[in-house]
């Protein structure tokens, strides 16, 4: 998994660049983690907790879901929790690549940790 982090010099706004599968990733750092260092804080002892564990954490925000359970972070947008039964034509599939992404607590750590310093120097 690669990521860049950018900030904008004109409107201070940050930026998490994910590759591809990944891309909901950094869309969470952004809108939800920010420079909420206690959220930060808060997530990090739960990846601890729950290492190599059955149990499950859940963050449900106003448009992501972060999920800890089996040494696995999933973050996906709410969307994909909803029941719309909504007919695609035959052959037809929704597009949900960039709404859910899956990776170890190992290597979400990482980029929690990489993400906190980029936003503490600024």
């Amino acid at each position: 998994m690669d990521y860049d982090f950018k900030k904008n010099t004109l409107d201070g706004s940050y930026h998490a660049v994910f590759s591809m599968g990944h891309e909901v990733l950094g869309r969470w750092l952004v809108e939800v983690a920010g420079k909420d260092f206690a959220l930060m804080d808060t997530v990090m002892s739960q990846l601890g907790a729950l290492k190599n564990s059955t149990q499950e954490w859940r963050m449900v925000g106003d448009e992501l879901t972060l999920t800890l359970q089996d040494n696995e972070v999933v973050v996906q947008a709410n969307y994909l929790f909803s029941e719309d039964d909504t007919e695609l034509e035959d052959n037809m599939d929704f597009y949900d690549e960039e709404a859910i992404a899956v990776c170890g607590f190992e290597d979400f750590a990482q980029v929690l940790d990489a993400w906190r310093a980029f936003v503490t120097r600024f």
